[in-house]
Parts: structure tokens; sequence; C-alpha cells
């Protein structure tokens, strides 16, 4: 039968993985791809939308405990109170525009009694790559006009920590304010809040992402065309294998075949060694006859 090959251990493998990728690049690659694009094009709507829409109180827009979602997100709101510099912790390992910061983790307790976590903007990192000075949040109450952000997470979990990089600061990897609400004893609610520029206590503030789309939709288009390329390419060669001959078989009939370079030249050179030979054994000859012509003419 001529589709045995198909159980043949090296098509079988063959055919597993071109399969399985092309099922990964369906499935999971382009899928996944897409999510980024519509991601991305939820946050560009969201920023576009924050830069004419008046600012709202966050005791009215956003519930006790609900951290902010892809509705919320970049939005701005106000608040009124006071800052606790006492509770304050630095994220560290940051990168902002390409360089190396620092974000400053502030508690803000507003007037009505809630504490929130406000992204007091960044600051670059000393020549020893710690956390040099930056100034302090002012004192007494004052109102803000900030972005609600969704909490970051660490993988591994880690609590804030002081070191002497930090001059005696706490420093969280990740801007999280459930970190920052167990170093600091305080019940802090979900999400943050980053401050744009003017605004009271902020240092450098921390900047917008950029609004374009993104190379995600072209990217999933790529892992679509991967995938079928690959089905095409199995497909292609089980057709030759079909036909007689097979493409990828591993004996072939002799009539016809191309000759390596290696032959050719061995042909090459038992030609030449012929043609030596031949020549060599004719001078010889000739001149034995020869002899014998002049050796009977003169006993004669």
């Amino acid at each position: 039968m001529r589709l045995r090959f198909l159980l043949r251990p090296g098509w079988l493998a063959l055919t597993v993985v071109v399969f399985t990728f092309a099922v990964c690049c369906y499935t999971l690659l382009a899928p996944w791809q897409f999510r980024r694009d519509t991601e991305r094009e939820v946050q560009n709507a969201a920023v576009r939308a924050s830069f004419t829409a008046a600012p709202a109180p966050i005791s009215q827009e956003l519930r006790a405990g609900a951290e902010p979602d892809q509705h919320t997100e970049w939005r701005l709101f106000t608040m009124t109170g006071s800052y606790l510099p006492e509770a304050e912790v630095v994220a560290r390992l940051r990168t902002v525009q390409g360089q190396g910061a620092s974000e400053v983790l502030t508690p803000f307790r507003t007037t009505d009694g809630a504490i929130v976590l406000v992204d007091r903007g960044y600051v670059k990192l000393s020549s020893d790559s710690g956390v040099p000075s930056y100034a302090p949040p002012p004192a007494g109450t004052v109102t803000l006009v900030a972005r609600a952000r969704p909490d970051e997470t660490d993988p591994k979990n880690r609590e804030a920590a002081a070191d002497a990089s930090s001059g005696g600061k706490l420093q969280s990897y990740v801007v999280d304010s459930r970190v920052v609400a167990r170093a600091a004893k305080l019940d802090i609610r979900p999400g943050y809040f980053q401050l744009d520029g003017g605004q009271p206590g902020v240092l450098e503030p921390l900047p917008l992402p950029q609004l374009d789309s993104g190379p995600f939709f072209s990217y999933a288009l790529q892992w679509i065309a991967f995938g079928t390329m690959a089905l095409l390419g199995w497909l292609y060669f089980t057709v030759r294998e079909l036909k007689p001959g097979g493409a990828l078989t591993t004996t072939r009939p002799t009539r016809g075949r191309r000759k390596s370079v290696a032959e050719m030249l061995a042909e090459d050179e038992d030609a030449e060694a012929a043609g030596s030979a031949g020549s060599g054994a004719g001078p010889a000859g000739s001149g034995a006859a020869g002899s014998g012509v002049v050796v009977g003419g003169s006993a004669g």
C-alpha cells in the first residue's frame, strides 16, 4: 500500500512536530497576540478619554475596596487629604525611558478616612545605583488629581525590606498596595494612583504610554501564516512521496542518476592513468621491432 510510508518512524515524528507547531500557532500564539492588541486598544482609548474627561471624586466613582479595572484605569480622580511619609516605600529596579529609576510610593489618607497609595513619580538612580535623596511630600491637607492604576503582582511574593542602598527606606520590587499595606501595617485600598506633573508632592512624573497600536496584530497574522506554511509544506512532501520514486525515499533507481563530483574526478583520473600506460608501451615496442630489422640485415 502506497500510504504505508506514513507509518515510518521518521515520517510519524515529522507529522507530530508539524501538526503540534500548527496547533500552537492557531490556538496559543496567534490568540495571545490578538489579546495583546485588544488590550492595547482598550488602554489607548482610556488614556485618550482621560485627556478630555473631568476628574471625578474617588469616593463617588470607585466604590470602597474596588480595584481599578479596564474601565477605570488611567481615569483622573480627585482626592483631598494628607500624605503619610512615615509609611513611604520605594519601588526599586524600575526603568523609565530607558534609564534605571526608583518610584516613590506614599500612602495618602483622605478626609473621609480611606487610605490610598500614591505614586509620586520617580527619581533616577545615583552613581552607586542607590536611591538618591528626594523632596518629601508636603505636610498638611492637599488636594490631588491622579490617575487610577491596578496593582502590579510580584510572582515571587517578596515583601518590602530596607537595605543600605535605600538610605533606610523600605523597598519593594513592584508597585503594589498590598505590599505597602503589609509593610506599613495600614489598611490601604486596592490599586494605586499615579500623579501627573504639577500636583502637590510630585517628583519626576511618570510618562504616559505611547498611543500607538503596536505590532501585536501583525504578529498574530504572522503566527497564522507560519502554521499554514508548516501544514502546506507537510502536504507538499506527502504528495511528492506518493509519486514513483518518492521525494524522501532512501533508495532511488540508478538509471539516469547524475554523477557526483567525486565520481567524475575518479573517472578522469582513471582515464589519465590508462592514457599514460598506453603511450609508454608504444615506443618500447617500436624500438624492439626496429632493432630486429637491423640485426637481420647485418646477418644477411
